[in-house]
């Protein structure tokens, strides 16, 4: 395939970000044209930011199909970047079946969420600059997906946190926004600590920053082991440890995930990109490219499992008392992200990328859902107002519908099922198949992960869409999405059905090893071929976790009060989210904030300045006003300082002389 093709995939998202802001701040227009054509230069960088995407979106069709479906696999090096003694890292493009599947679903989603922003931000003040914020991060997220290796992964890495981190504070002049966005970059920066750290080890280790290089030799390098402290640490474990630790802050796992709920303070296609295929799975993504050196770290493997296992539990619990629609789905993204990583812990890197992929498109669909409700709604959130909407939204309650279904994996057993029915099952049966302590401890968190799932999705709807409730005051305010929103989430709609059923035999089985070529490991446990039993189960319990939700909240609403005054303070643990942020900021935030402040005032302040900088300062207005006081204008005064001047300096040259 010809390389500009490549190219091309990955910089039209940057050139749409350039051309959108260069067509909204109008600098091609005279000054007195320019707040005349305001609204039709903002709609040209919307159709410029979206029209590149497009392209690049059916680019990215047709590269999917050459390299992952025809296996034309390609790792080109567009330029030297970095050469310092041992130290190279190439600027390339590595195109397998793993980079071709991300730039796949990116793409397409990054697409219709531009579309989609054209109708949800039509009212905004600022439409330019945020469709070049939506162009800037794809471009970072195409980098990350094709970088051949560790290095230029990072470059990418911290690019999206920080066209994240402009995201979330888009809307700057509120200040919870700019805590979010700032909440977000602080925290991310703990993780990328770490994976910079294994950045430096795994250059110790293997030579190189390369992924062929370091795969090649991940056999030998497994006996390495290194002394630390007189501590013998084995040196592939630590570098994998280390390399985790950095996913976990993007992907938002147990104890770094705090950032990602208050992301929410940013415009809803800000939350359906960042929570859908692009912020958030990048940690799923890093750990999955280097899965060839991860399973020679089996203690790693064994910790990102119960890691991943808190959190989607967690999670999970957090979302059914939650009332803010956006903060609901913000903690399925973070309960659905654990399911992914307790399924890299048991080695299914090929399942935990199929929930990776459907996950991408039917959480894109119900936070697309739910902006269409809060732009009806006029920016309210909270489900307690709503109720009711299914008759005045019925495309957009039909759409989380199927968006929550996907989600909590209902399916029929050999007929059909929604794509996260497929996805998880992979999962779920990869588990037993094991035939482990550990496979069966993740099967059954699993079941009760995907119980939590159907309760808090089929809530969320009920509160939404069905009942009575306040919102029907105000019926004549309510209306259904603008058609461009309404066509920017058919497409989705489409793949939460279809997906998981037309991609199935890619990641599964022996066909997984033939589409996955090189570019994954793939355990020979990833089986679709479990019990019946251990197939009807989560069936099951998904399927008494959508009738319990009914009855609770469309038949017998009392029903979760009463629950919730029962439990008490559990219930008041679960609703203030374990008081991870009060915990945060007792033992970080106040004791930096007091140092910081300590520092500031009297160190910064109280000595350097008043001492340096401003002490030099009013040393040297007090010797001016001196000397300027010594200009009198007279006239005798400046010759008899000049009889004086002279009259010291003779006495000085004949006393040198004399001595």
């Amino acid at each position: 395939m010809n390389l500009s093709l490549d190219i091309a995939i990955i910089f039209l998202p940057l050139i749409g970000a350039v051309l959108a802001m260069l067509i909204g701040t109008k600098v091609f227009l005279p000054k007195f044209l320019k707040e005349k054509y305001q609204d039709g230069c903002d709609k040209a960088a919307q159709v410029a930011a979206t029209g590149c995407m497009l392209i690049a979106a059916i680019f990215s069709i047709v590269l999917f199909r050459y390299v992952a479906v025809e296996g034309h696999e390609a790792n080109t090096m567009l330029f030297e970047w970095i050469a310092s003694g041992n130290l190279k890292a190439d600027w390339g493009i590595k195109l397998d079946t793993l980079s071709a599947l991300m730039l796949l679903v990116v793409s397409v989603v990054s697409c219709l969420i531009h579309l989609y922003s054209i109708g949800y931000m039509a009212e905004d003040k600022s439409k330019s600059r945020f469709m070049a914020y939506l162009s800037l991060f794809t471009f970072f997220m195409f980098v990350l997906v094709v970088a051949p290796n560790m290095l230029q992964m990072f470059f990418a890495w911290e690019g999206v946190g920080f066209a994240s981190y402009i995201l979330i504070s888009f809307w700057y002049e509120k200040e919870s926004a700019n805590d979010a966005g700032i909440k977000a970059f602080l925290v991310n920066r703990v993780s990328d600590f770490a994976f910079l750290l294994g950045i430096f080890a795994c250059f110790v280790l293997f030579n190189s920053l390369d992924y062929t290089t370091m795969f090649a030799k991940a056999a030998k390098a497994s006996e390495v082991h290194w002394e630390i402290l007189s501590v013998s640490v084995h040196a592939v474990s630590l570098i994998c440890f280390l390399f985790f630790i950095g996913a976990m802050g993007k992907s938002a796992q147990l104890g770094l995930h705090t950032w990602l709920p208050d992301a929410m303070e940013g415009p809803t296609p800000v939350s359906a990109l960042i929570h859908s295929a692009t912020m958030v799975t990048a940690g799923v993504f890093m750990i999955v490219r280097l899965s060839p050196l991860f399973e020679h770290a089996p203690f790693v493997l064994s910790f990102i499992t119960v890691t991943g296992v808190l959190t989607c539990l967690f999670a999970g619990l957090v979302a059914i008392t939650q009332f803010d629609i956006k903060k609901v789905i913000a903690y399925s993204t973070i309960s659905q992200l654990g399911f992914m990583f307790f399924a890299i812990g048991i080695s299914a890197y090929s399942a935990a990328m199929f929930h990776l992929v459907t996950h991408a498109f039917f959480k894109s669909l119900l936070f697309l859902t739910a902006g269409a409700v809060i732009h009806s709604m006029h920016g309210e959130q909270d489900m307690r107002k709503m109720g009711g909407l299914k008759e005045y939204m019925p495309f957009s309650h039909y759409f989380t519908w199927i968006g929550s279904l996907a989600l909590m994996g209902i399916g029929i057993i050999g007929v059909f099922g929604f794509s996260g029915f497929y996805s998880k099952e992979l999962i779920l049966e990869s588990a037993i198949a094991k035939n482990t302590g550990m496979g069966t401890f993740v099967y059954y968190s699993g079941v009760i992960a995907a119980f939590l799932t159907a309760l808090y999705a089929s809530r969320m709807i009920f509160m939404t869409f069905f009942g009575d409730r306040k919102v029907l005051n105000r019926r004549e305010e309510i209306h259904e999405a603008p058609a461009i929103m309404i066509l920017a989430m058919l497409p989705l709609v489409i793949a939460s059905v279809f997906l998981g059923w037309l991609a199935f035999d890619w990641f599964t089985g022996s066909k997984a090893v033939e589409f996955w070529k090189n570019s994954i490991f793939v355990s020979d446990h990833e089986s679709s071929h479990a019990g019946l039993l251990y197939t009807i189960l989560p069936i099951t319990l998904v399927s008494s976790g959508v009738a319990l939700a009914y009855i609770a909240y469309d038949i017998i609403k009392d029903i979760p009060q009463k629950i919730s005054n029962k439990l008490g303070v559990v219930y008041r643990l679960i609703y203030d989210k374990f008081y991870f942020d009060e915990a945060y900021n007792m033992i970080f935030v106040r004791p930096f904030g007091a140092i910081a402040r300590f520092m500031r005032t009297k160190i910064d302040d109280g000595f350097i300045d008043k001492f340096g900088v401003d002490g030099i300062a009013r040393v040297s207005i007090m010797v001016t006003r001196k000397i300027v006081s010594v200009q009198t204008g007279y006239l005798y005064h400046y010759a008899f300082a000049m009889i004086l001047g002279l009259a010291l300096l003779v006495s000085w040259f004949w006393g040198w002389r004399l001595y």
